[in-house]
């Protein structure tokens, strides 16, 4: 399964305990993948239509549960995927829900996403946010790149999904898509906090476990590099002092050289891996870092003067 069908799983083992929480769940559902329709009495028929069966059997549960209700289950078989209904006809029974989730028989489009009074606590934001998710909502594999997202069927619909989340201190923006406006979430630690904020605590320890290996992966990746650099820096740097040295001593010899920058150069020669610390390890007595760069400096300086003098090109 991917990444997002486990947290789907996960969540749609949890009921919560409050009848409150109950209904804020049941109407987030509704909400984003549910269905008024008029028999041919003119009574409200509900139902939910999604390709998840996680949702399938939350939306089931919470109907019995906190209504104490038989809805009618009904699964349509495609080539991919199947498809599942869930169907309330019974008309006192379809009021009692729309009464107890705020919904009108006849809803206008534009409509609000869900009533102040259902989430007005917070632990029913928690179990509104849930629900969301699982009727429009995904998460990318952690393992390639950090995504959340939900499915809005409006602009003003995704301001009060993002306006709710965003009560949760998670930054979660919109965008438009085809005919849908998304609420989304990229930052790793946003989605961490999000998935606590929906109680998927079992995803949450494993995307804390996929970010902490990929926060060690680059930073092992960056000290290589970073060392990489540094040696590829050292060995040219070290590549031209021995071209410097070489150059003196085809046309003026080592002897025409102060004792100091001597011995420098015929360490150097010796030892043209070693950096500018082990270098000076090596004179004696000892030389610092600092003052092996003088040294090395000083060579420079004369090789390049006399290529200038023998009309030589600088290196």
């Amino acid at each position: 399964m991917s990444f997002s069908s486990d947290v789907k799983e996960e969540l749609s083992r949890q009921i919560p305990a409050a009848r409150h929480c109950q209904i804020a769940e049941i109407a987030a559902i509704f909400a984003l993948c549910g269905q008024i329709r008029k028999n041919e009495q003119g009574e409200s028929i509900l139902r939910i239509q999604t390709e998840n069966a996680y949702v399938a059997r939350k939306y089931f549960t919470l109907l019995k549960k906190t209504f104490n209700i038989e809805a009618k289950l009904s699964v349509k078989q495609n080539q991919k995927e199947n498809t599942y209904l869930i169907t309330v006809s019974e008309t006192d029974t379809s009021k009692r829900i729309l009464e107890a989730i705020k919904q009108t028989e006849s809803p206008q489009e534009g409509s609000v996403l869900v009533h102040k009074i259902i989430i007005q606590r917070q632990c029913c934001k928690r179990a509104f946010v849930r629900g969301a998710f699982l009727a429009a909502g995904s998460i990318s594999d952690p393992n390639r790149f950090y995504h959340f997202e939900i499915v809005c069927q409006d602009q003003e619909r995704a301001e009060q999904l993002c306006g709710i989340i965003s009560s949760f201190d998670v930054e979660a923006r919109i965008v438009s898509r085809k005919n849908h406006y998304v609420v989304y979430v990229k930052e790793g630690d946003q989605i961490v906090r999000l998935l606590g904020v929906m109680e998927a605590n079992i995803a949450l320890m494993n995307l804390e476990n996929i970010r902490i290996l990929k926060e060690m992966r680059g930073s092992v990746n960056r000290k290589v590099n970073c060392e990489t650099a540094n040696l590829n820096k050292t060995v040219n740097a070290a590549v031209r002092q021995i071209e410097d040295i070489r150059y003196i001593e085809r046309t003026i010899g080592f002897s025409a050289l102060p004792e100091g920058l001597e011995e420098i150069a015929r360490m150097r020669l010796a030892h043209p891996e070693a950096s500018l610390v082990e270098l000076g390890k090596t004179l004696t007595p000892v030389v610092g870092k600092s003052g092996v760069n003088h040294r090395l400096r000083k060579l420079k300086e004369i090789a390049e003067d006399l290529r200038r003098k023998q009309g030589g090109e600088l290196l």
